[in-house]
């Protein structure tokens, strides 16, 4: 697959990579075929590097859905028995070049971000918990549900659009379409 291009000064002259964004940059990629690749090859280094101290290691958010527009950041849970003992893994992702970000915003969250530009967010959360159900209810309603996945894109492309560099707010306003969808995602499996 080529790389996508850039819209530069200079045109459509420069080539990013699969993965990457900049701190105060918003953009999405089209979807890529090679992240699901790039999830399993991170996914290995985090096992070497954790071992038996997670459950479950999981692809998440919009680069897990195959289609979507997203982010060029790979979103990856992290199942743990207990957050508490869970801490003893910061230090072998930090090792593996992640900065540990604390809760950050999300109470019982070990989070994680990796590369300069950040190529990758670790949420590690206690499963079972609310938190963990959010993740992957979310990803697998976009998976099986194509109209909700076209409308969240179409969602994400207009705020993108409009928000420019404010990453905060962009978050902030996809927050209800979210919650829904996982309300909807429950009822369906009630």
């Amino acid at each position: 697959m080529e790389p996508e291009k850039s819209n530069t000064n200079s045109g459509w002259s420069s080539y990013l990579p699969p993965l990457g964004l900049n701190q105060n940059e918003l953009r999405l990629s089209p979807y890529r075929d090679e992240w699901p690749a790039l999830f399993e090859t991170e996914k290995k280094i985090l096992v070497s590097a954790t071992g038996d101290r997670v459950r479950d290691i999981q692809h998440v958010g919009s680069t897990s859905v195959p289609g979507m527009r997203a982010k060029p950041i790979l979103d990856i849970a992290i199942a743990v028995e207990e957050f508490e003992a869970a801490t003893v893994c910061v230090e072998p992702l930090i090792g593996l070049g992640y900065t540990y970000r604390g809760e950050n915003g999300i109470p019982r969250r070990h989070y994680f971000q990796k590369g300069e530009p950040c190529t990758h967010h670790v949420h590690m959360v206690e499963a079972p918990s609310e938190e963990w159900s959010k993740l992957i209810l979310f990803r697998d309603h976009l998976r099986s549900n194509r109209s909700v996945a076209e409308e969240y894109g179409r969602l994400k492309t207009a705020l993108v659009d409009s928000l420019a560099r404010d990453r905060k707010a962009y978050l902030a306003a996809k927050a209800e379409f979210i919650t829904e969808a996982i309300k909807e995602a429950r009822a369906t499996r009630s």
